[in-house]
């Protein structure tokens, strides 16, 4: 691996004063990438991952375990308490919602009357923290549900959803496309902001239509996700921001919703995907009533610093994220009940405690300080960086960008490396730069049809201002024949994503993992000793966010 490009030699000069011309040219960072290790990564996983730690659910046994885990290997490194209280944990205060598991969900009208079962048909809970919710309410399908002023879309049309239950299609049907003709998904295609909509109209209810392609994920996957219990941010205003009822319907359930409605399912999501579509209501009440359990809970952030080495820096940050959690316990497939989340996200969890060490063996840190932090809840709504965002330990104004970790790469060393979010921002140029030096090659989102990302935690903090990129691994494996890897990619999806299944395989092949930690140390070092800071590119959505806090009415300086 070639690391003694101009700007890395500038760097050493400028950490290195006082040394000789060949000491300062020398790379600073060459005992850092030696410190990756297979056999830590894998270890840490095999940890993470073990029955022991019963799936890492949020405010569990397994929380206790993991948060401890994790400050322990901090505590080890040297790393400092990341928070400024002199501990490594920030508090995040949740409330769990458990569902009654003999939830009654019917749709009533034109004399006929259709029971979906819980879990085989539909998916509903209540994120109001109230012990019981009750519905029946007209029905209303509203196409994608979209309202996209600025794509000269509406889908409500002025049409009152107020007290109804909006159905929607999962995605959205804007014709964006790559350069290889795949769609790529926006917001208004997630299923958070479906659920957002619904609750500023002043719905009652709001049930998304799954369809596997489309969701880009299979039915067990909802149901293992959203059956048991889930949490939300601690809010007094929590009951005003969410909808009565949300769920999802199998599209087999939906067509025979349609048919008793007297509408070809088919034929009224092909008009949904012209900007002319209008509401159509449905002539069918749904009813439920859900009952639940709640508790509050004090789950955990875990962070630790390395404060930088430049006295008019050190007060700027470069985070790197992974989330801790997964799902706990929950429906038992084949026998058992633990999910696991070994690669999701186990594997990140070890990449971050494994950068840090890395960088503990360089002899002078950057110029900018590192933040090390492993977030709570995401699997639950990205819930733990989103109370980071809004409760920020460092200034997110003085936080010049997010590397976020979430399931690396297990099957082997790829010629080159996914930038999910490429052409967001400048982080491209440094992510092109490092890459080169590997002797790979950046690639954008092969699957820009899932929206990934906005699905992990890096978008909190986007969503905040903060310049953020989400890596994924390549696609072209070393050895394997074209296509292999986007086989596994679909493989993992199908089979153990959200499932007991994700655990470690005897197949795995943590030499890729290896490199691309490198990579993400590289990237990490290089934003926090360049004079620039990192800037979203024009046009993008989060731009006048980051402008705004920098207190720039014009274009984001360099720094």
């Amino acid at each position: 691996m070639s690391v003694k490009t101009a700007s890395r030699i500038a760097i050493a000069l400028a950490l290195c004063s006082g040394l000789s011309l060949l000491g300062a040219a020398s790379d600073p960072t060459s005992q850092a990438l030696k410190s990756f290790s297979t056999d830590r990564l894998l270890d840490h996983i095999r940890v993470l991952s073990s029955d022991k730690f019963e799936g890492r659910g949020p405010g569990s046994h397994g929380e206790d375990l993991s948060i401890a885990y994790i400050q322990d290997q901090f505590r080890q490194l040297g790393l400092e308490p990341g928070n400024p209280d002199g501990t490594y944990l920030q508090e995040v205060p949740l409330i769990g919602i458990k569902p009654n598991s003999n939830i009654a969900l019917t749709f009533a009208g034109h004399s006929e009357t259709i029971h979906a079962q819980f879990e085989k048909d539909a998916v509903v809970w209540t994120k109001r923290m109230v012990p019981s919710v009750s519905m029946n309410a007209e029905m209303v399908f509203a196409g994608y549900g979209i309202q996209a002023p600025e794509r000269q879309w509406d889908d409500f049309k002025g049409v009152d959803v107020k007290g109804k239950v909006i159905v929607v299609l999962v995605s959205d049907p804007f014709p964006d496309h790559n350069g290889q003709g795949r769609k790529i998904m926006s917001y208004y295609g997630r299923w958070t902001y479906k659920y957002e909509e619904a609750a500023r109209l002043g719905a009652a209810g709001c049930l998304i239509v799954h369809e596997t392609e489309a969701a880009g994920y299979p039915w067990e996957v909802v149901r293992n996700s959203w059956s048991g219990e889930q949490f939300e941010l601690a809010a007094p205003d929590k009951n005003m921001g969410s909808v009565a009822v949300e769920g999802w319907i199998t599209h087999e359930e939906a067509e025979q919703l349609f048919h008793v409605a007297g509408f070809d399912y088919p034929r009224l999501k092909k008009a949904a995907a012209t900007p002319e579509f209008r509401p159509v209501p449905l002539g069918m009440t749904a009813q439920v009533a859900i009952d639940n359990t709640m508790r509050a809970v004090t789950s955990h952030n875990v962070v630790a610093k390395l404060t930088g080495s430049d006295a008019s820096l050190k007060n700027q940050y470069v985070i790197y994220t992974a989330h801790w959690d997964h799902f706990g316990i929950g429906p038992a497939v084949n026998g058992d009940r633990i999910y696991h989340g070994a690669a999701d996200n186990g594997s990140g969890v070890s990449a971050l405690i494994e950068i840090a060490r890395a960088y503990k063996q360089l002899a002078i840190p950057p110029r900018r300080s590192i933040l090390f932090l492993s977030v709570t809840a995401e699997e639950q709504g990205l819930l733990g960086s989103a109370f980071y965002a809004k409760n920020p330990l460092y200034p997110l104004a003085q936080t010049v960008a997010n590397l976020n970790m979430d399931v690396m790469n297990v099957y082997g060393r790829t010629s080159d490396i996914v930038n999910i979010g490429r052409g967001k921002s400048t982080l491209d140029e440094i992510i092109e730069a490092e890459t080169r030096q590997q002797g790979r090659v950046v690639k954008g989102d092969p699957q820009p049809e899932k929206g990934s990302y906005y699905r992990s935690d890096h978008f909190s903090f986007a969503k905040a201002g903060v310049p953020s990129l989400d890596l994924s691994a390549g696609t072209d494996y070393i050895g394997k024949p074209l296509g292999w890897g986007l086989k596994m990619r679909e493989e993992y999806v199908r089979e153990r994503y959200h499932k007991p299944a994700d655990v470690i395989l005897p197949t795995w092949d943590l030499s890729g993992d290896v490199e691309d930690c490198q990579l993400y140390f590289l990237i990490g070092y290089h934003v926090a000793n360049d004079s620039k800071i990192p800037e979203w590119n024009p046009g993008t959505e989060f731009r006048d966010i980051r402008e705004r806090s920098l207190g720039h009415a014009g274009p984001v300086p360099s720094r």
